[in-house]
């Protein structure tokens, strides 16, 4: 991964320097995929392994570099049965709509950078194989969702582009051991499971531009 981010700085330095008439882009429809890193609370961080993170929006962006956005998004943990206590096997599907805001600008033709913030309403589904024996499978879970990022943005050509992402997810309820069927929260203080679940996020997307206007 430190290499593909040490390819795009030097890409971008280097068509940032070459590009001579940088355009702004207008409505743009965006594809994200992404491995999610558990960061916090203890437990989750402890017994969760990130999967997969996806997300589909679309997104307008004014003249003067102000952009707003719509969404959805799916992310996936699956339990590590190597770190739980006693065998459990299933995970947590998280899938939620958001609108997003930011702030994107064109360095050159090839070039840009994107830093925005989406915020949403997310439902969290724990189900595993200990709660289908309890019939309590899944459990259900609403919260609040909110995501920053920055983006590095390479173009293809006038109508698509490329981008490496970096985000970190926060989600606005406490994760629990017992959530998963385990009988106990065991050691984890209480102060540690009343923290938020939150991730790291990193990956790849796909813009595709509808609208393209040349700069002056």
């Amino acid at each position: 991964m430190k290499y593909v981010f040490t390819i795009l700085i030097i890409g971008s330095l280097f068509f940032t320097t070459r590009a001579q008439k940088p355009f702004t882009p207008k409505y743009t429809f965006n594809v994200e995929l992404g491995l999610p890193v558990a960061a916090s609370n203890a437990p989750f961080k402890d017994y969760m392994q990130g999967l997969v993170s996806a997300a589909v929006y679309q997104q307008y962006s004014f003249p003067f570099h102000l952009n707003i956005g719509a969404g959805i998004k799916y992310s996936y943990f699956a339990v590590n049965e190597f770190s739980v206590p006693s065998p459990v096997y299933g995970g947590v599907h998280t899938g939620g709509a958001f609108v997003k805001v930011g702030y994107d600008k064109f360095h050159g033709e090839r070039f840009a950078t994107d830093f925005g913030v989406k915020f949403g309403y997310a439902e969290n589904y724990i189900t595993t194989d200990v709660n289908q024996g309890l019939g309590v499978d899944p459990i259900r879970i609403p919260s609040s969702y909110i995501e920053p990022a920055f983006s590095l943005i390479l173009t293809a050509d006038p109508r698509n582009s490329y981008r490496f992402n970096i985000g970190y997810t926060i989600l606005g309820y406490g994760f629990k051991p017992t959530m998963l069927g385990l009988a106990s929260n065991g050691a984890f203080e209480e102060s540690k499971l009343s923290n938020v679940t939150q991730y790291l996020l990193v990956g790849f997307g796909y813009t595709f531009y509808f609208g393209v206007k040349q700069s002056d």
